[in-house]
């Protein structure tokens, strides 16, 4: 008699993962308790313009960006625990620095060696949540949901601290991160024994990953998400301000708040309808609530509810479709080039940069133009998707 194979409770995680997980909610907590504020405290403690606090903050992922195509193969040759502990002691060694230096010089130069730190950091943790994860890629909506409580805690941390002390502003994510290095310290060798089987194996060149369409596919679907995303941080509060003028901020916040803690909310319903839609309903059903959150942003400018109502859709697409293109790189590696692949798939955080100024530019077209390009432009997430495996 055949068995019925039991179903795997999808909150029922390995010694592995339970490390990673933790692991990934300390390097979120950190990155929203500074982060976010970056561009605030460099306009307080600098000279610089506008344009030149821009290029900064925007200079943080563009590094992370371009440095993980070198980062990936470096976490497939030499090992990606040994790769995560230098960047994570360089994070805590930046953001003690930036506790207490006051030179703007010195503040900006701290600020972009983030971007390293980050890019040593995140191919590494990824290609070992891959490794870890049962086959399904499950791990990837368990690390989003670490991205949402780190969006909740994190700015509570930063907001608290930020006029009370600059030190303590910034010794906050050095200890989120010193944390995380422990975690990392203390189990590293269970989890430097998932690289066992590709330990010291040339690892694939970064060219030649780049032949490969599959992953040049989960690279455009994932630049395609965060270009959308970068929407709701910058055109979107710009759209607002011409009807809601100084109520904006306020209104905003809130949105975000209801942001968070809605993410966190819906996973159990997204799970579910996860297992149950196959890939193409599953993607073009996020392209929709996307669509959805546009419209309701559009008609938001006459009924501030609408603005509410246009959170829950985005929120549910955001849900959706954010895991897919790691969890399409996690099906695509096998476990000797996962750091390559991952670590070229950073190239996606190009859309944070092409989102604001094309968003920008239709803003100024029209609002009509900007939301029909920006709810149909999401859709090309779907023949993207569907390119790889299941």
């Amino acid at each position: 008699m055949t068995e019925t194979p039991t179903r795997r409770s999808p909150w029922r995680f390995s010694r592995d993962e339970r490390s990673l997980v933790l692991g990934s909610l300390l390097n979120s907590m950190a990155f929203f308790a500074a982060l976010p504020f970056a561009a605030l405290y460099l306009a307080d403690r600098t000279g610089l313009s506008a344009a030149g606090i821009g290029a900064v903050v925007g200079g943080i992922p563009m590094i992370a960006a371009f440095g993980g195509l070198l980062s990936g193969m470096v976490a497939d040759r030499f090992g990606a625990v040994r790769l995560m502990r230098l960047g994570l002691v360089l994070n805590v060694v930046v953001y003690a620095a930036l506790a207490f230096v006051a030179a703007p010089t010195a503040i900006v130069v701290l600020l972009l060696s983030l971007g390293l730190a980050r890019t040593m950091v995140e191919p590494s943790m990824k290609k070992l949540l891959s490794l870890a994860d049962t086959g399904d890629g499950r791990i990837f909506r368990v690390r989003y949901i670490t991205l949402c409580m780190g969006a909740i805690v994190g700015p509570a941390v930063g907001g608290a601290l930020y006029h009370a002390s600059p030190a303590a502003f910034f010794l906050a994510p050095a200890g989120f991160f010193a944390l995380y290095l422990a975690v990392v310290t203390v189990h590293g060798g269970e989890l430097a024994r998932l690289e066992t089987s590709s330990a010291g194996t040339p690892s694939v060149p970064w060219t030649g990953a780049l032949r490969d369409p599959l992953l040049m596919a989960a690279i455009g679907a994932g630049t395609v998400v965060f270009l959308v995303m970068a929407q709701m941080d910058t055109s979107i509060p710009l759209y607002m301000k011409t009807a809601y003028g100084d109520r904006t901020e306020y209104l905003f916040a809130s949105l975000l708040v209801v942001n968070a803690a809605l993410a966190l909310l819906v996973q159990p319903l997204v799970i579910r309808v996860s297992e149950r839609l196959s890939r193409g309903p599953l993607v073009t059903l996020g392209c929709v609530f996307f669509a959805v959150a546009f419209a309701c942003v559009w008609l938001g400018t006459a009924n501030a509810v609408m603005l509410y109502a246009a959170i829950v859709f985005w929120t549910l697409g955001e849900a959706i479709l954010l895991p897919l293109p790691d969890m399409a790189v996690h099906s695509l590696a096998t476990d000797d080039r996962k750091g390559t692949y991952f670590g070229l798939s950073e190239l996606r955080y190009l859309g944070f940069f092409a989102g604001p100024v094309l968003g920008g530019a239709l803003l100024d077209l029209s609002a009509t133009a900007y939301f029909a390009v920006m709810a149909a432009l999401v859709f090309l997430c779907v023949p993207l998707l569907l390119r790889s495996p299941k």
